[in-house]
């Protein structure tokens, strides 16, 4: 109790609010917006300072456990990699993340868990990811919506052709989830009896309206935010390996073809000089003298040779 008072103190003599409190406990957390027999909806602020990219310049993706029926969202804050639960709004999974664990070895620990990377439109759900600032902290706004249970009625009555089962639901499903299937029900279909029932639910459907915004393919959806968000990303992935990667990191990345697309000459330049700078302070500390001695017949380092002269001294020492 005494350490959490001295923590208020010094958090509020900082200049912060309680206010300040309340909307960090507020952040990184799924919360249920609203549950019915036919849709869930689930909505989240995600703090979108600090976050490295994930893979092809994502900063988030989406995971699914077909077992747990579990769809999730990954983030990848500083120093791990953590899964945040839409299906089980409390759980959260969270992987170490250096230079020994990476981006596969997060997929094998996911993957052993029950959980692979998914399209949520496949399986029955819609998102929307906006960049929003909540409460004065730039977030990454997520919204998901459930119709797993509404697309399996309505995929019942199409592959039927029984318009009984829906006529009486009222909620709307995005055409996004059904329109593959229904179409493809529709080409199959040979009597009057079975287009006149697709003709029902094609009008509970709404299938001759135009498509609503949000109900936009994944991609487009996340292409979109990404073009807005991309020059941010890139910044923030520039200053990440200009001030903070390791050597290894960094001799990964720029091996890459993302280094070579989303870098300036100039800045893919500075980093390869931050690179040497890195790797010649690691051979200086760490490295053999017959690794000093190769380093220094290819370029004639004069902190080769002193490092050189320096260890065999040091070799005479001991003798």
């Amino acid at each position: 109790m005494q350490k959490i008072l001295i923590f208020l103190f010094i958090f509020l003599l900082s200049g912060c609010s309680i206010d300040g409190l309340v909307v960090w406990g507020e952040l990184n957390k799924v919360h249920i917006v609203k549950s019915t027999s036919y849709v869930k909806h689930y909505r989240a602020y995600f703090q979108r300072t600090h976050l490295h990219t994930i893979s092809h310049g994502k900063k988030y993706l989406y995971f699914y456990n077909k077992r747990t029926k579990d769809l999730a969202i990954l983030l990848h804050p500083d120093g791990k990699y953590v899964l945040y639960s839409f299906s089980h709004p409390n759980l959260t999974i969270k992987i170490r993340s250096n230079h020994k664990h990476g981006y596969y070895h997060m997929l094998k620990v996911l993957k052993r868990k029950g959980y692979r990377v998914a399209n949520p439109h496949t399986l029955g759900y819609t998102t929307h990811i906006a960049l929003r600032k909540y409460k004065k902290v730039k977030t990454y706004l997520v919204e998901v919506k459930d119709y797993r249970h509404l697309q399996s009625l309505y995929r019942k009555a199409i592959k039927s052709y029984d318009a009984t089962g829906v006529k009486k639901i009222r909620t709307q499903l995005p055409k996004v989830l059904i329109n593959t299937y229904y179409q493809k029900y529709k080409a199959q279909a040979t009597t009057e009896e079975q287009l006149k029932q697709l003709e029902i639910i094609a009008s509970k459907l709404k299938m001759d309206s135009p498509p609503a915004e949000q109900e936009a393919l994944p991609q487009e959806e996340e292409e979109s935010t990404a073009e807005n968000d991309r020059e941010e990303r890139d910044k923030d992935m520039y200053r990440y390996y200009m001030n903070d990667a390791s050597s290894y990191e960094l001799n990964n990345y720029l091996s890459t073809a993302e280094a070579r697309s989303i870098l300036t000459h100039n800045q893919y330049t500075l980093l390869k000089k931050r690179n040497s700078k890195l790797q010649e302070q690691k051979l200086l500390h760490e490295g053999s003298l017959e690794e000093l001695i190769t380093a220094y017949k290819k370029d004639n380092n004069p902190r080769y040779k002193t490092k050189i002269m320096q260890r065999i001294k040091e070799i005479q020492q001991n003798k």
